[in-house]
């Protein structure tokens, strides 16, 4: 961090010629890069911007006009400041000239009243600068092996929000786009204070950039993603203005944790590695060619050609991190495909992700679908108990077909774990609109749409303590009938037809288009899932 111009003005070699402030008093807060010893007029093109200018003043202009052109020369150079010695030229003051040119221009201007040293002051200031720069270096070298090792060591985000919050002695939160707390370290914080309608506060705290400070909330923001494409932000609790150190640090975490959610994998079987990658290739449409699937997948013994292919997702009730959950994953995955071998069943099995195991079933056509799944998912049901669900995908003929049925099981995975029934299976005609949009939750597309048609009405209410929201929910809840709408929100009629007449302004949307309120409901139906309790 670069000193002041005040903390210049403080140093020995400074204080020795008795500095006087004579104009720009209020811009003493201006960094000062470096010090420039100067003697002529033409200087301006010779600077970059931060300099202090150290002058006897003996070669500046007598003509008012040609000082003012010197002063503003200096302005447009981005110059800290102007220090001029007395003794040489001038001997009490600086002529009113310069001084109305210094304060028009915004330009510092000091007095040295007694002979100075200009290479005492030169040395000072830039030993000064260089060792400013050399701690922010060390910081920089600090904090590069602190994340590096948290990548190598594939730390999750509570380790890495932890270091954080060590490092800066602050609370640091990560949220998704929808300001859904998805982890924090309030380092000894009171959650009750903290974290109490997060969603409505850090609204408010909008980041035009991807790191801003917000004075208001004193949070200091950074958008968390990576190959262009964000999924959260990482918040750092800093109060008054933050430090370059603070600022290095959350953006160095924000990459980290970006990186880590790139690079995490579990540990699996040979098989199960093998099986997993031929399935996200297929997933992924990685391989140019599908002739290249069929061939992998014939290597390991499981035939793709000619058959009735059939995505499969056994979808874990329980998350978690660490060993544990990667034991419980593996452990699922290997039940899976031991079902399936006990069955004769060709199929590739492999994990998807950290909580859903995929099944691809290659059946000859001879053989019975419904049959095949019930025996498959009392066997799944021995291995694994109750902990998973298995969803089931269209069944498809052809390989280019396969990431339809998978999408479609992975879909139908994440709402079945929510059904009250205990069926052996589930498939997409078993759900609705919220189980649909409940799989969809953590995905940046529909965050944003939530944000898209919703934004402007959830700012409203977050910055006005309004309800408009719920207005909205009652009203087209009640099938767009207004009075059933107000008796729901226990107003007037008058009162509610005000609200939606406000609501109508917020969002500049047209209550009485069937289109539009089914776009709005659909948005409220994503907010709800997104809200829900992880």
């Amino acid at each position: 961090m670069l000193p002041t111009l005040d903390e210049v003005l403080q140093l020995p070699a400074l204080q020795r010629a008795r500095p006087r402030v004579v104009a720009g008093s209020e811009r003493l807060d201006v960094a000062v890069r470096w010090v420039h010893i100067a003697e002529v007029t033409d200087l301006a093109h010779l600077l970059r911007g931060g300099e202090l200018v150290l002058s006897t003043g003996i070669a500046m202009p007598d003509d008012p006009d040609a000082l003012r052109r010197y002063i503003d020369d200096l302005a447009a150079a981005g110059v800290s400041g102007i220090a001029v010695e007395l003794g040489r030229k001038y001997h009490a003051e600086l002529p009113h000239a310069f001084l109305d040119a210094a304060r028009d221009a915004g330009v510092p201007v000091i007095l040295l009243d007694r002979e100075a040293r200009f290479v005492e002051i030169t040395e000072a200031v830039h030993i000064r600068v260089v060792n400013e720069q050399l701690e922010e270096l060390r910081e920089s070298e600090k904090l590069h092996s602190v994340f590096t090792r948290l990548s190598v060591e594939g730390a999750d985000a509570g380790r890495i929000l932890h270091e954080v919050a060590q490092l800066s002695g602050c609370p640091v939160v990560l949220e998704n786009l929808t300001h859904q707390v998805l982890a924090c370290d309030l380092n000894g914080e009171d959650p009750g204070t903290l974290l109490t309608s997060w969603e409505s506060r850090s609204r408010a705290a909008r980041s035009g950039s991807r790191t801003v400070h917000t004075p208001a909330t004193g949070w200091l923001v950074t958008m968390v993603g990576a190959r262009g494409q964000d999924w959260g932000r990482l918040i750092l609790v800093v109060g008054a203005n933050p430090t370059p150190r603070q600022s290095m640090l959350i953006e160095r975490a924000a990459t980290t944790l970006a990186l880590g959610r790139l690079l995490e994998r579990h540990q699996e079987s040979l098989e199960r590695q093998t099986h997993r990658t031929i399935i996200a290739g297929i997933v992924d449409r990685a391989y140019s060619d599908p002739e290249e699937a069929l061939v992998r997948a014939r290597a390991v013994g499981v035939p793709l050609k000619g058959r009735e292919l059939v995505g499969l997702v056994l979808r874990l009730r329980e998350g978690g991190t660490g060993l544990a959950a990667q034991a419980r994953l593996s452990d699922t995955a290997e039940g899976a495909a031991r079902a399936c071998r006990e069955l004769r069943l060709p199929a590739l099995v492999g994990s998807l992700d950290d909580l859903r195991v995929g099944i691809l079933l290659a059946l000859p056509g001879r053989q019975s679908l419904d049959t095949t799944l019930h025996m498959l998912a009392d066997r799944v049901r021995g291995t694994v108990g109750d902990a998973a669900v298995l969803a089931v995908g269209s069944s498809v003929d052809g390989v280019r077909e396969v990431r339809r049925s998978f999408l479609e099981a992975r879909q139908v995975g994440d709402a079945a774990i929510r059904q009250s029934d205990r069926r052996p299976f589930y498939r997409l005609p078993d759900l609705h609109l919220r189980g649909l949009l409940h799989l969809f939750r953590d995905d940046e597309r529909l965050q944003t749409y939530v944000e898209r048609e919703l934004g402007p009405l959830l700012d409203h209410d977050a910055r006005h303590g309004g309800d408009l929201t719920d207005m909205l929910r009652h009203y087209l809840g009640a099938g767009r009938n207004k009075a059933l709408a107000a008796g729901r929100a226990h107003l007037s009629r008058p009162a509610f037809y005000d609200r939606l007449r406000r609501i109508s302004h917020v969002l500049d949307a047209d209550l009485e288009s069937v289109e539009t309120c089914l776009s709005l409901h659909v948005a409220l139906l994503s907010l709800d899932s997104v809200r829900e309790e992880r």
